[in-house]
């Protein structure tokens, strides 16, 4: 079947000049207006080397030429209803463009286990795109969240007819590399990242084809239900990987089959990567970026560019005027996207020299200060760590204390009772995908949270003067307990002067996994251990008049899974213990706060 499009889009304009700050102007936001109409062939069924035949709408422009270059999207999310925009503006301008449902989902053949076969899928679908009777040989991919990690597995392939990428939001496929074992996003320092993944997987990572997520579905109830590798049967969902990826650690050898970035990956393939502050991964974002100049293979393997947003998942090219992250406004975070999309594959597909290469490598948006900075690497120029010691307050209200820049002498300690019965409850932060309304990613006013006797708060004084950070974010704790595992969690907040608390980042850490992901050690009754908490990364400004906050504790719940502090299975089992965790401070056990202060 073939359909005839006309689009209609606004007028070109010129790319940005890299920068310091990078400011605004309305009209570089504009889409570049369509050449083009294209028709449309659907479901052409492309080979595998298995023999599954994968299903392939072809957006064909017309009047541009008797070969032409492609752009690749590869789905999960079912080709007849997403990526329309994305699809027509490439098309109008001159490419080719496929979208497929990748294998065993929608009107593709095969079996699907998440991401399992998408490294090879997508080397096949590169090479039939390549030696088409239409094609230049010179093919792109794009596309973001699980179209943007097919992106990162396919890119360690190394296609030589793979010539650029645009991967948004796609730091999920970073696995093993770097430590950080994220797999699919569904993993945080150990913890199973639980209100994205059971979302996810009970609304798009069905496995039975046409089957749909019952209706009003008691998130509350279910979340909280224990097994938590049942929770998927309890709310009837179809049959998923959800129970594998729950049932298998970080550093499984069950994650092999999914072919995620290792340290050891290479790479040639010129990378345009996109995602925001607010993502599940930004840092692993940031750190894919990094390794993928350090493996290069060739010069065009190390043309990696970066742009960091402060939406949350996916929606860096929704952002307004006035963007709201939560119940946050964080200014006008509208950036030239399409301008930059369109001069990335023109560059590297079409051989036009427009300068695209020329911008600064990483450009990244600055909440709190609200504008768009550049810099030649991450992290930027001229960041220094700087420490921030957690300090007993002698009159503070509540547990906790000071933030303070000078090491305590004397060694005290501050501890809470942590019950799985009574988690810390999530409001906001690091999360996408989880298909309940309750349960929403961005920044919010955490401050209701200070109340509890299991939430450890330490501040700065007001500030005098504007603190900016931008790089990662680390908390590192001097902890015992008397349980044989237990988790620590916290919250980086920016404290306004009517009192909001409102977060920045946060992160986790499953005490077992303290000597890192494949190694799992128990704790011994209050021995002291060195823990290192990821806050991932950020780019924020405290202003003047604010303070610096951190939240030390032991859950942030349905973000993450609670851990049950037996020191056994968390996905099985269905009874917990209480556990009594300490924060040591000052002397020999000096417990703090780094933070990536820039100039």
């Amino acid at each position: 079947m073939k359909t005839t499009f006309r689009v209609l889009a606004a007028t070109s304009v010129a790319v940005l000049l890299p920068g310091a700050v990078l400011a605004q102007d309305s009209t570089r936001f504009a889409r570049p207006a369509a050449k083009y109409e294209f028709k449309v062939q659907k479901d052409v069924m492309v080979p595998m080397r298995d023999g599954v035949r994968l299903a392939t709408d072809v957006y064909m422009p017309i009047g541009a030429g008797d070969r032409l270059p492609a752009i690749l999207l590869r789905t999960v999310y079912n080709k007849n209803a997403y990526g329309g925009d994305a699809i027509k503006f490439f098309a109008g301008q001159g490419y080719v463009v496929l979208i497929q449902d990748v294998r065993g989902q929608y009107s593709s053949e095969g079996e699907y286990v998440v991401e399992a076969a998408d490294a090879q899928d997508g080397y096949d679908a590169i090479g039939w795109a390549a030696t088409q009777p239409w094609s230049t040989g010179k093919i792109g991919t794009y596309g973001c969240s699980y179209l943007g990690e097919v992106q990162y597995l396919l890119l360690k392939m190394r296609h030589p007819n793979h010539l650029a990428a645009i991967a948004q939001a796609a730091s999920g496929a970073v696995g093993p590399a770097g430590g950080l074992y994220k797999n699919f996003g569904i993993y945080e320092g150990g913890a199973f990242v639980l209100s994205t993944g059971f979302g996810w997987f009970g609304r798009a990572g069905l496995k039975v084809k046409g089957a749909t997520q019952p209706p009003n579905v008691d998130y509350a109830t279910l979340l909280r239900s224990l097994p938590e590798i049942e929770m998927g049967k309890k709310a009837g969902f179809a049959p998923s990987d959800f129970e594998d990826f729950m049932r298998h650690p970080p550093a499984d050898p069950y994650w092999h089959q999914m072919h995620y970035l290792r340290d050891d990956a290479k790479f040639a393939t010129p990378a345009l990567h996109v995602n925001s502050w607010l993502d599940v991964t930004p840092d692993a974002t940031l750190y894919a970026f990094n390794l993928m100049q350090r493996n290069a293979t060739s010069d065009a393997g190390r043309e990696q560019f970066v742009v960091m947003s402060p939406t949350t998942h996916c929606g860096s090219e929704g952002a307004s005027e006035h963007t709201l992250v939560g119940a946050m406004d964080v200014g006008d975070a509208r950036y030239g996207y399409w301008r930059l999309y369109l001069d990335w594959f023109d560059h590297w597909l079409k051989g036009v020299d427009n300068g695209v290469t020329r911008r600064p490598r990483v450009q990244y948006y600055v909440t709190g200060k609200n504008e768009w900075r550049t810099a030649p690497s991450w992290p930027v120029p001229g960041m220094r760590e700087v420490a921030y010691y957690l300090t007993p307050a002698a009159a503070s209200q509540g547990q906790g204390g000071e933030l303070a820049t000078t090491k305590p002498a004397k060694e005290t300690t501050q501890s809470y009772v942590y019950d799985p019965g009574d988690p810390v409850p999530s409001k906001g932060g690091t999360i996408c995908c989880t298909g309940n309304p309750n349960d929403l990613p961005g920044i919010f006013d955490q401050s209701a949270l200070e109340d509890r006797n299991d939430v450890l708060v330490y501040s700065t004084e007001p500030l005098a003067q504007p603190l900016t950070i931008a790089g990662p974010i680390r908390l590192v704790l001097y902890v015992s307990s008397d349980a044989k595992d237990t988790d620590f969690s916290a919250k980086l907040l920016d404290v306004d002067p009517e009192g909001h608390a409102w977060n920045v980042v946060n992160g986790i850490l499953r005490a077992r996994y303290r000597e890192g992901m494949a190694k799992k050690v128990l704790m011994q009754k209050d021995s002291v251990y060195r823990i290192e908490v990821s806050l991932k990364a950020a780019a924020h400004q405290f202003l003047p008049g604010h303070r610096v906050r951190v939240y030390v504790t032991s859950s942030d719940f349905p973000m993450y899974d609670r851990n049950l502090n037996t020191g056994g299975d968390n996905a099985t089992e269905t009874t917990w213990v209480k556990a009594t965790n300490t924060i040591h401070q000052g002397g020999s056990h000096a417990s703090l706060l780094s933070l990536p202060v820039t100039p």
